[in-house]
């Protein structure tokens, strides 16, 4: 059984975890990436659901920055896509906001450089199995890879494995939602009306959604689900080139798969257990520990600063959540659950654990005027009124 140790150890390879390893880094500590893949990005990339989703509010008001806006410019840059002149929206819809559709393939690119170049140790192919909890505090998380079974020791960690798996693994006792049936598709089809931006016309995207209702749905933490979750996608696909073929609108030389997604596309499976949940209806709310802001990317006009609580564990020290297993419920995890706030949490989450590795403290102890300091450094703006927002009394 192998052993390695480090300041900062991020679990989980998709956005948030990309974020917060490059903010742990950049801070100057020794950081490792864990995910079970060999893709970084997570849902972005290997789930294929490549739309960076508004940095606006679709007034005009930018409300993401430092490294969520670094990555979707990132996206971009070895290949296809265009920013929108989202500046002079009113009430915009979200294809003319501050978003932009990226290729899966090039933001991982462009996403391993970055790591990379922030002197981040990848680990690639290996999976995360166990936790070790020492009076409370996580010490280690146990993983596999072609090496064998090893433990990473580190002196924090972020959970951002989607899942909440680390904080499942060390025995807390993680929230649960149900998720509807989803499969995005990278194709090539004759005509295509929805197609990568700038590039060539045959390629496009197909999105399918299940009839099973959300709330009667799938947890997404259950190995037999995850493999039923896939098959029934994967058959809603080949039903509708069946349905295509069959009619004569299309052929199998005209209309079929380019790549499937590598991954399940749950999007809302476990949370942590945090010191504050957001809930529906904090839009416009006003945190004093708020960490960054999010917009809807439904509608135009709603913005949600964003707890540092809500990153932070009850019952367990020495990690910090970020992503889609940040605390949040109904309407509030589907604003957290996607990539711009994964990416805001991620840099949140990361820059935390750097700030605690460093003071020798756990992030529920870490003041949280300190790590506001840190981000507004990175060019990050915390709350409403910083970008010329009022927050609702």
């Amino acid at each position: 059984m192998f052993e390695k140790s480090y300041d900062v150890a991020v679990c989980g390879g998709g956005i948030a975890g990309a974020a917060a390893a490059i903010a742990s880094a950049r801070q100057g500590k020794k950081t490792v990436f864990i995910e079970k893949t060999v893709m970084s990005g997570g849902l972005a990339t290997t789930g294929l659901i490549y739309i960076y989703l508004p940095l606006c509010d679709g007034y005009g008001t930018q409300v993401l920055f430092g490294i969520a806006e670094e990555l979707l410019l990132a996206s971009l840059k070895y290949g296809p896509g265009n920013i929108p002149n989202w500046r002079i929206g009113k009430n915009a819809e979200e294809a003319k906001r501050y978003r932009i559709i990226f290729s899966p393939a090039s933001f991982t690119l462009a996403i391993d450089e970055l790591l990379v170049n922030a002197g981040v140790d990848i680990w690639y192919d290996t999976l995360i199995c166990g936790a070790q909890v020492e009076n409370g505090r996580l010490t280690a998380v146990e993983v596999e890879n072609k090496s064998g079974r090893g433990r990473i020791n580190a002196k924090c960690f972020v959970d951002a494995t989607g899942d909440a798996d680390v904080a499942h693994f060390a025995g807390l006792d993680c929230p649960t939602a149900q998720n509807a049936l989803a499969f995005w598709v990278l194709e090539h089809a004759k005509g295509a009306k929805w197609r990568l931006e700038g590039s060539i016309e045959s390629v496009s995207m197909h999105a399918d959604g299940g009839s099973i209702d959300k709330k009667r749905g799938m947890s997404g933490i259950d190995g037999a689900e995850v493999t039923k979750f896939i098959l029934d996608g994967r058959a809603k696909y080949l039903a509708r080139l069946k349905k295509e073929y069959a009619s004569g609108n299309q052929s199998r030389t005209t209309l079929f798969p380019l790549t499937l997604p590598s991954m399940a596309q749950f999007r809302t499976t476990r949370h942590i257990p945090a010191l504050y949940k957001l809930r529906d209806g904090e839009d416009w709310k006003h945190f004093d520990d708020s960490i960054g802001m999010t917009a809807d990317w439904r509608k135009s006009g709603f913005v949600w600063e964003i707890p540092y609580r809500s990153m932070v564990p009850v019952g367990l020290k020495n990690l910090v959540a970020a992503g889609r297993c940040t605390a949040a419920e109904e309407d509030a995890w589907e604003v957290t659950r996607v990539i711009p706030t994964a990416a805001l949490t991620g840099e949140a989450a990361g820059t935390a654990a750097a700030l605690c590795a460093d003071k020798g403290i756990s992030p529920d102890e870490l003041p949280v005027t300190v790590l506001q300091d840190a981000l507004r450094k990175a060019g990050n703006k915390i709350h409403l009124e910083d970008v010329g927002l009022a927050p609702k009394k």
